[in-house]
């Protein structure tokens, strides 16, 4: 199956960041998140993935047509410009990057990595949030179910310190735990080809009439991921991000290289 990110929103939020770089592309130990989200599916045995771009799309150009020399060991004859690859680290990856227009919205996005793709199941998620979601168990229950689409459900992590009190007494303190309040959209879907049938056109927003349309007609369902989980809006996002990794303690890192 093929993995679509969804890499082309402005990151408005993040503007501190993507007035000169994508979001996906905001880096998590020195490597952009959207490098993570692939290393997770890749984890899974998923090595071909289809990168809709949007804004500031030939930033993501650029990394994948100089990962290959980025990532291996180099030497350059600087009398005739030869480069020779010698060995080092390297994904075996197959990377579409499909442009699918500045101003499309997410549903354009998807609509058109769905034509560009054909009539094929297609794993789906944001370039800019991780987990430690289990992809084959997600397949799993999305093919039990038969539905056209499933949503990776999750918790939303706590912004500050959870307390747990007796009286005046605290009995318990958890910095930022993984217990929001009820279940969002994480992301991590798994869709149908007929889903595409449900998007009108560019201006489309994916999380609204599609997604609402499919769950009125009972076509949507909800895997449930009750563990780590992790958005990027915000300069504070990246810093917590940045110091799970740092401290060796990044649930979403399942890989062992």
């Amino acid at each position: 199956m093929k993995v679509s990110i969804l890499a082309g929103g402005l990151g408005s939020r993040l503007s501190e960041m993507t007035d000169r770089l994508p979001k996906p592309m905001v880096e998590i130990g020195g490597q952009p998140i959207l490098w993570h989200i692939m290393k997770h599916y890749a984890h899974f045995g998923l090595h071909d993935f289809v990168v809709a771009l949007g804004y500031k799309g030939e930033v993501i150009k650029d990394y994948f047509v100089n990962y290959h020399l980025r990532s291996n060991n180099l030497s350059v004859r600087l009398k005739t410009g030869a480069v020779e690859v010698s060995e080092g680290g390297h994904e075996d990856w197959t990377v579409h990057l499909l442009d699918t227009g500045g101003k499309t919205q997410t549903g354009g996005r998807v609509r058109r990595v769905m034509q560009s793709v054909g009539r094929q199941p297609l794993l789906l998620t944001y370039g800019d949030g991780v987990s430690n979601v289990d992809i084959r168990k997600l397949l799993k229950f999305h093919r039990a179910h038969g539905k056209l689409a499933t949503v990776t459900a999750m918790r939303p992590p706590a912004r500050f310190g959870a307390l747990q009190l007796r009286g005046d007494r605290v009995t318990k303190f958890v910095e930022k735990p993984q217990v929001g309040d009820g279940w969002i959209n994480g992301g991590f879907f798994v869709l149908e080809p007929r889903v595409v049938d449900y998007i009108a056109g560019d201006s489309t927003l994916f999380e609204k009439e599609p997604l609402e349309r499919l769950a009125r007609e009972g076509q949507l369902v909800a895997y449930r991921h009750d563990d780590f989980w992790q958005c990027m809006d915000t300069v504070r996002d990246v810093r917590l991000l940045e110091d799970l990794w740092n401290g060796g303690n990044a649930p979403w890192k399942l890989w062992k290289r």
